[in-house]
Parts: C-alpha cells; structure tokens; sequence
C-alpha cells in the first residue's frame, strides 16, 4: 500500500508524512478556535500509530480509539490537525530520527529542536498549530520546551491519563504540552488537569545551586534576571544544593530502572520482529537488555530517598528554580561532546523523573540569540501553581518589575 501523505503545510518537517489523522473540534467548549497537534504515540481512531519506526507502523493495527488525552481536548473545542515527529520509539533527546529525518528548529534553524517530542515542539515553535501534545520520560517535554524558546510542563506523574499511548517506562512516562504564551497555556492546562479555583502561590523558592553548576556560564548568566524575578514574587528564597553528595551520584540508579522498564515494554516486539533501529536506538536496548531484574530491584531504595528527600525540601509552600537544559540547542550536526551534554541534560531532567514531580519550562532567556528555559519544579499536585506562578513571573519581566 502507497503511504499517505500528509497535506499540511509543513516548512519544519513537524508533522508526519504518511497520517492525516485528525479530528474536528466540538462546536463549542473552553479551547474552540485553538488548532492543536499531537506526537505521534498518541492513538487516533481509524489511524495507525507509528511511533517514529516504520516497521512498529507496518505490524501494528489502526486504533480502534482515540485517546482519552486528544478527545478531552476534542471535546472541548479544539481541532486535531495532524500528528508530530517523534525521536523513533521516543529514544532519544535531540530529535534525531534516521528514518523520517529531522524537524526544524524554528528557532534556529541550523540547531536541533530536542527530542523526542520535536516535532510537536517545531509545529509549535513555528506557528503551525495553537498548542501540541508531548510525552515526556526523561525531558522529552521540557528539553525541546527549552531549545524552542515554549512553555512545556511535565506533569505530576499519573495526573493525565495514560490510555492509548506508547509507552516507554510507566513509572516516569507523563503527557504534556507546549505552547507560545502563557495564556494558551493555561487555557488547555485548565482542560487537561481539571484546573478551578485559584492557585496558591509558593511561599519559598529554593534555587539549586548544583544544578545551576551543571549549566554552562553563558546559560547562567543569561537566566539570572528570570531568577532574580522569580525571587523577588515570594515571601522567602534560600539557594541549597538538592543531593548533598552530588547530583551525579545521587541520580546514577534511575536509568537502570527507567531503561530496564523500556526494554520490558518493547521487548516481545524486538524479538518478534528484528525490526530497522538506527544504531543509537538500538544500541539504548542492548544495554537496557543487560539490566537485571535483580539491578533495578537495587536501585529502588535509592529513589525512594531522592523522593524522601524532595518531600522534605517542598515542605512548607516552597518549590524549585533549576535550569531546565545545561546548553541551548546543540548544532544540528551534532559537533559536541555528546555524551558530556546528554547527561548533564539528565541530571536536570531526572529529578523530577524520579520523584513524579510537576516541572514547568519559562521560555524567558537566549544565549546569543537562542532559547535557554527556566524551571519551576514542585510537589505532586502543584501542577496549577507552577502555572499561575509561572504567568506572574513572565509577566513581571515583560513589564520590568
């Protein structure tokens, strides 16, 4: 069978081009008028979900049902234009995918968009829709937030429903979403978490000074005045380090339970199907293969204290200000220790992984011309208040307060 192309006007290579999965908006409802995408793990009805591999594409069915997450949106007004570019089977940051190619970074064309939500953080980026639907694991949600100068949240863990989408490691997988400005934002944030009332703000802001160590000095200096904001709207601020031996020792076990719940989930295709990996994809597997039952067992424990200790630290109406990437958008080719960059990504990102956290990226700094992210990272639950806080914040520098 001949593929389906794709007819959406699409000058960032965002949208897949072989779906026209998509869905009319009610006619009336809180988001009518909004037009939205969707990463390609999320099912469609009708439609086969490809999960940027051709080969999960080519033996799998079409869904028999759309998603819980899209027909919320559906439902309430805004129209599905199409589905986005994933990094294949959501394995990677950057927003590489050997088969379908990379989309642009709108940004900044020559620098990658982050993954593996990229292309519906270039649709996004680029205008092409109101606002698009992400999954972020490891950062697939804030990094490409962060590279593409747009609001994204990764939300608390189990807080938006998971049915009808890929899934990568259960116990970290969240959906999320991007957008341009803080008013969209909150428009489909109060859709998509049942948000009513008004939030509280935080009392306390801890700024991570090992975090901020992680970034490069460009990065830091370019996110101090979001900082000094962000100080100056509550009651009280401290700076303290989050892991009293390091960040890097600290988090070194929570791969080896998020790759080894990966390899759980794929592996019965793997192994029935041999299918076409480009060597970084399938490179990921063979070592989550090598993880035993017994390691990720091991490594339980040590989340829990990076739980325990978080806990403690949100006591009392506080949340966290981190960088949300250690270094704008990389070059598309990709010229830099990507090893070095890659986990220092993780060390930021994983926090809120581990502990099922809200994370919210302010798209309120460049580096020479090129997006860099704040976050507010927050106790489960504080998914509202990092919003409203976040809109203050942006709207205090937009003013100069």
């Amino acid at each position: 069978m001949a593929p389906v192309q794709s007819t959406i006007h699409d000058p960032f290579n965002a949208f897949c081009p072989d779906t026209q999965a998509s869905l009319p908006g009610a006619s009336e409802g809180p988001l009518r008028g909004l037009s939205f995408a969707a990463k390609d793990i999320f099912d469609v009805v009708g439609h086969t979900t490809g999960v940027g591999n051709p080969d999960w594409k080519a033996t799998h069915e079409p869904a028999t049902a759309t998603a819980s997450v899209v027909q919320r949106l559906v439902d309430a007004g805004a129209t599905l234009v199409g589905k986005t570019m994933t990094d294949e089977l959501t394995r990677g940051v950057f927003g590489e995918n050997m088969h379908y190619g990379m989309p642009i970074n709108p940004r900044s064309p020559d620098r990658v968009p982050g993954g593996s939500s990229c292309g519906s953080a270039a649709a996004v980026a680029g205008g092409l829709v109101d606002f698009a639907l992400g999954s972020d694991t490891a950062g697939s949600v804030r990094i490409p937030a962060s590279f593409c100068g747009l609001w994204g949240l990764r939300p608390t863990h189990g807080r938006i429903a998971m049915d009808g989408t890929f899934p990568q490691a259960p116990s970290f997988d969240t959906i999320g979403w991007f957008t341009r400005d803080a008013s969209t934002f909150a428009r489909v944030g109060a859709v998509l978490l049942g948000m009513s009332g008004e939030p509280t703000f935080p009392r306390r802001i801890v700024v991570a000074e090992d975090a901020f160590e992680m970034t490069d000095v460009p990065v830091r200096d370019a996110l101090a005045p979001a900082v000094d904001t962000v100080l100056s709207l509550a009651e009280e601020s401290i700076n303290e380090r989050l892991a009293p031996r390091g960040l890097s020792e600290w988090l070194s076990q929570i791969p080896i339970i998020q790759n080894h719940e990966a390899w759980r989930s794929i592996s019965n295709w793997i192994k029935r199907v041999n299918p076409r990996m480009s060597f970084w994809v399938a490179d990921r597997y063979v070592r989550a293969r090598a993880i035993t039952d017994e390691q990720a067992a091991a490594a339980g424990p040590i989340r829990n204290r990076i739980r325990m200790r978080m806990e403690d630290l949100f006591d009392d109406g506080t949340i966290v200000c981190l960088p949300t990437s250690p270094v704008p958008a990389p070059p598309r080719a990709l010229q830099i220790d990507r090893q070095s960059v890659l986990e220092r990504m993780m060390l930021l990102t994983q926090v809120s992984g581990a502990t099922g956290t809200p994370q919210l990226n302010l798209p309120l700094a460049e580096v020479g011309g090129l997006p860099v992210g704040l976050s507010l990272l927050g106790p489960r639950g504080s998914d509202e208040m990092l919003i409203a806080f976040g809109a203050s914040v942006a709207a205090a520098m937009a003013t100069g307060q």
